[in-house]
């Protein structure tokens, strides 16, 4: 068996139950229960951009504590989050959010990880001649989006303490790694079309590969977009270029829908004739066809 390209049972029937599952969780319900409703809560490129950096780095765990803990950490950033990073020198931004993150907490994350990790935005930041993360990170002189996300990780790494958080963050594709909230980072700042904020122009959205989560994974498994059972860097180049074949100028369009049908819990990990019997994707299920029908 080919591994990179699983066989699809259906090409245009399963692109069709896709957009319908697309259609399901266009909605503003399904926006508030996902991390990218806080950057885009902010009117400004930049502050989205800079928002975006912590909401998409966090976003693990479960879904209501980990938005608490994203906007308590932005907080003392105020209503321009990026502007108070470039205007402030990284002594009184580390004084200010000391002061208000003393009983912050996410997870694997302690207030000092993330003091760090904000003042990584704003060095990159100043680097760029116009500002933003867009130029460590848009692939240039043929070189690929992975390898240009892995030479910003290799550096981070240098950069910054190897606390267990940090090293957290920066997981390496070429070596072999998911990287979950780099791709979703990624996704946010790339594709125009809803939900994300298309923010970098001069990166292919055909570039992006698939966030990798286990709602998507174990989804992913039950259409046949995959046939490996680890989530891996592999893993995810299988998935993205089987959906590629469902929308080939955006591979991820249907991350979205996919991820939240997971996370929702309209598709449990234990299965309910309920659910599968109002699934668009139940057809193309090897759970849903499972299912018997009253």
């Amino acid at each position: 068996m080919n591994r990179s390209t699983p066989t699809l049972r259906t090409g245009p029937d399963l692109a069709a139950a896709m957009k319908a599952i697309e259609r399901r969780y266009r909605s503003e319900a399904a926006l508030a229960m996902d991390p990218i409703s806080i950057p885009k809560a902010f009117a400004d490129p930049w502050d989205q951009e800079a928002a975006a950096w912590v909401a998409a780095h966090l976003a693990y765990g479960r879904v209501a504590p980990m938005l608490r803990a994203i906007q308590k950490l932005l907080a003392p950033l105020g209503p321009r989050p990026a502007l108070t990073l470039r205007e402030r020198s990284e002594h009184e931004l580390t004084l200010l959010l000391r002061k208000h993150l003393k009983d912050w907490l996410w997870r694997f994350h302690t207030p000092d990880d993330m003091i760090h990790w904000l003042l990584a935005w704003k060095r990159l930041d100043a680097e760029s001649a116009q500002g933003g993360l867009a130029p460590h990170l848009v692939p240039e002189d043929g070189q690929s989006a992975d390898a240009r996300l892995s030479a910003l990780v290799q550096r981070l790494r240098r950069e910054l303490p190897a606390t267990h958080g940090i090293r957290f963050l920066l997981p390496d594709p070429l070596e072999g790694a998911a990287c979950k909230r780099w791709r979703l980072f990624l996704r946010w700042m790339v594709r125009k079309a809803w939900p994300d904020l298309g923010l970098w122009p001069a990166y292919a959205p055909g570039d992006l590969i698939i966030p990798l989560d286990t709602h998507v994974a174990r989804i992913a498994r039950h259409l046949a977009l995959t046939d490996r059972r680890t989530q891996d860097a592999a893993q995810a180049r299988q998935i993205t270029e089987a959906l590629r074949r469902l929308a080939p100028e955006d591979p991820l369009r249907f991350d979205f829908a996919i991820s939240h049908l997971g996370i929702l819990g309209d598709c449990p990990t234990t299965p309910r004739t309920a659910s599968c019997a109002c699934c668009p994707l139940a057809p193309h299920c090897a759970i849903g066809r499972s299912i018997p029908r009253a």
